[in-house]
């Protein structure tokens, strides 16, 4: 069994125990390769929703696939210790884009969090989260905070904050 099955199995573990308790677990998902505010306040929200947030990062391999070369702008474990800083998140749990399902399938939150550049009806997970009747929110601030848009502003060298 591979580090990041064994973590994950762990923590599944874990969450039986929380949801046992009376607990609602949220599971919520994204690279997180520039921390910014649309970030926090996903995270947030997303927390808002349940007594129990697991962050579910992509590695950075899967980052690469996702957003092309030169990213992640920041490594897994810098993300991972950025996104255990946060009062609101709880765990965090390393995946890559093609594992997500399998995530799911393992943790089997109460509520799968999404940002607010989806809607329920586009979440790629959506039959999955029907499946073990989990239920979708999209959580966060819709003014539309993007990593890429900051990442492109950054290294085009703007600083007009557009």
């Amino acid at each position: 069994m591979s580090g990041a099955v064994a973590e994950r199995e762990a923590l599944a573990c874990e969450l039986r125990d929380l949801r046992r308790a009376g607990k609602r677990i949220v599971l919520a998902n994204g690279c997180f390769d520039l921390l910014h505010v649309g970030h926090l306040r996903y995270l947030c929200d997303a927390r808002s929703r349940g007594d129990f947030l697991v962050v579910a990062v992509n590695t950075d391999e899967s980052v690469r696939c996702l957003k092309g070369g030169g990213r992640p702008a920041t490594p897994l474990g810098e993300r991972v210790e950025l996104l255990l800083g946060l009062t609101c998140v709880d765990r965090v749990v390393a995946f890559d884009e093609s594992d997500l399902e399998a995530t799911l399938r393992v943790l089997h939150p109460d509520v799968h969090a999404k940002g607010t550049d989806y809607t329920v009806e586009t979440v790629p997970e959506l039959a999955v989260d029907r499946e073990l009747g989990i239920e979708v929110a999209i959580c966060g601030d819709p003014k539309g905070h993007a990593s890429s848009a900051l990442f492109a502003r950054l290294t085009e060298g703007r600083e007009d904050g557009r």
